[in-house]
């Protein structure tokens, strides 16, 4: 048995990525009010990712069990450090996101510019990085020996 969950999940983070990359281009642009529904689509699809993942986390995999990732050599390492940096990366993301869009909301200009520098590639490398994870467990995940 199976969830649709991790695919949908990955589809979310493939639309912040989405978003996040046309924000960038607008604001470099000038296009300030296109940027900010940018941003606020990065948000929604990013919202809506959390929501997906803590459901499928405390809900779904309790009861599937965990996805074992059963790769060997390199793949094994390189896959750790590619779940490692995103789960550290993610946590320090929700609060960097939400610092970012208060300051916004604020019109605080500079200081909101001064974080977004940090805030913006974090949020795309947890999003792509998110989209990475779900490839190498569901579909690059070589079976389990035995």
């Amino acid at each position: 048995m199976s969830s649709p969950l991790p695919a949908l999940n990955a589809s979310l983070n493939a639309g912040c990525c989405l978003c996040l990359v046309l924000g960038l281009i607008l604001i470099k642009r000038g296009r300030r009010v296109a940027h900010a529904r940018a941003m606020l689509g990065a948000t929604v699809f990013g919202a809506a990712f959390l929501a997906g993942y803590v459901y499928y986390h405390f809900v779904v995999q309790p009861e599937l069990g965990p996805t074992k990732y059963h790769g060997t050599g390199w793949t094994r390492p390189a896959y750790l450090v590619l779940l490692i940096s995103h789960v550290v990366l993610a946590a320090a993301n929700v609060p960097l996101v939400v610092v970012t869009l208060l300051r916004a909301r604020r019109q605080d200009w500079e200081r909101h510019r001064r974080i977004a520098r940090i805030t913006w590639p974090v949020w795309f490398y947890v999003s792509v990085t998110g989209i990475l994870v779900y490839l190498v467990l569901y579909h690059w995940n070589p079976p389990a020996p035995g």
